[in-house]
């Protein structure tokens, strides 16, 4: 049986360890932000089953917003699989991603 809240919070632990020292710092400064530039491409943390989202119009909530900016593009690339690793887990049987 699955556990959606719990492959939610591995899934995000797991893209949180991709993160270098240098990215960890920029994604806590991206946080202390007011709000993302429009079209602007995140995960939000929380809402992992969302997927990339782009900013508009009202702001993403910045504690918990993990924006494309502050990472590498190879970091970036490694967080898509593991987000697609995450879908994958959690799409309802029968049903493909």
């Amino acid at each position: 049986m699955k556990n959606p809240n719990r492959n939610q919070y591995v899934s995000r632990d797991r893209i949180l360890k991709l993160l270098n020292n240098d990215e960890v710092a920029s994604v806590s400064t991206a946080e202390t932000a007011a709000s993302l530039g429009e079209g602007e491409e995140f995960l939000d943390l929380e809402r992992l089953d969302r997927g990339v989202q782009q900013a508009h119009g009202s702001a993403p909530v910045m504690g918990r917003v993990l924006p494309r900016k502050a990472v590498h593009e190879k970091t970036w690339s490694k967080i898509l699989d593991e987000l697609a690793a995450f879908r994958s887990e959690t799409a309802p049987a029968g049903k493909s991603c």
